[in-house]
């Protein structure tokens, strides 16, 4: 479904993603696990094709990104962390109107889809109700039903639970349960329990590594949750302490930004 291959993205200078490889495969619950700022959303975006990589290949259900970028927006629903709803638009309108963005043309298709996208997200009995009057719940289930019509083959949540009660971060959870049933779906969270989860596979983004225990100790819940951790990629690695070249050695695939060898007149120096 997803392969993802030496995949780098520059904002100027400043690397956000450096040599990133993984592979989705069809039905898997794929998670992003990693803090804010660590560039989860930035392979979103990449993935969704509404951002160009600097370097490397992207596939998405065979379409090259971002030379193929229709044909495999097409094959994606994508819910954002912030979704862009109109509060003062019913629910069946607001659906309406992203299914017509969509390119679904006959007035009948986009009805059945937004009867099918409703009933599957729980929100028959508020259509009729206006987008600023329903829960933070009911407004992230507006947007997962945004994502699925057009009859995606893949759905891709960023932080799909930031900001619910915990009742409604149940539901959401099993509602993304649900969608594992019949699609792909890659979710991103800086939230430890939700991947463990909910996810099938999971690649670890994170800031810092120097010692790396809470790194390990990390892999290993994920582990005994019954996920597998693909991989971990780190913002910048202490490469004078023990972390990095202790979990290389137990057979874990790590990628690092940048590496510093060691610190002369306060100043780092960083591995070539």
């Amino acid at each position: 479904m997803i392969e993802v291959s030496h995949l780098s993205k520059k904002y100027g200078t400043h690397p956000a993603i450096e040599d990133l490889s993984f592979t989705v495969g069809d039905g898997q619950i794929f998670g992003l696990l990693g803090p804010n700022g660590a560039g989860k959303s930035t392979i979103m975006n990449i993935l969704t094709g509404y951002l160009a990589p600097t370097s490397g290949e992207v596939k998405v259900a065979g379409f090259s990104l971002p030379e193929q970028a229709q044909q495999a927006k097409a094959c994606v629903g994508y819910l954002p962390e912030q979704p862009p709803l109109y509060p003062e638009m019913t629910v069946q309108e607001y659906l309406d109107f992203a299914a017509e963005l969509k390119g679904i043309k006959k007035k009948a298709d986009r009805k059945e889809q937004v009867r099918k996208a409703a009933r599957r997200t729980g929100l028959e009995e508020v259509l009729p109700r206006l987008i600023r009057s329903l829960s933070k719940g009911y407004r992230q289930r507006v947007g997962i039903a945004q994502a699925l019509l057009g009859a995606p083959q893949l759905i891709i949540l960023d932080e799909p639970t930031v900001g619910l009660d915990p009742a409604q971060v149940i539901e959401i959870r099993n509602l993304i349960h649900d969608l594992g049933e019949t699609h792909t779906v890659i979710l991103s969270s800086h939230i430890l329990s939700e991947v463990q989860t909910i996810c099938d596979r999971v690649l670890i983004i994170d800031d810092f590594l120097a010692k790396g225990q809470a790194l390990l100790g990390l892999l290993d819940i994920v582990e005994q949750s019954g996920a597998t951790a693909v991989g971990c990629g780190i913002v910048i690695e202490k490469g004078f302490q023990e972390g990095g070249q202790m979990l290389r050695e137990k057979g874990i695939r790590l990628e690092s930004l940048a590496i510093i060898d060691r610190f002369e007149d306060g100043r780092p120096l960083f591995r070539d």
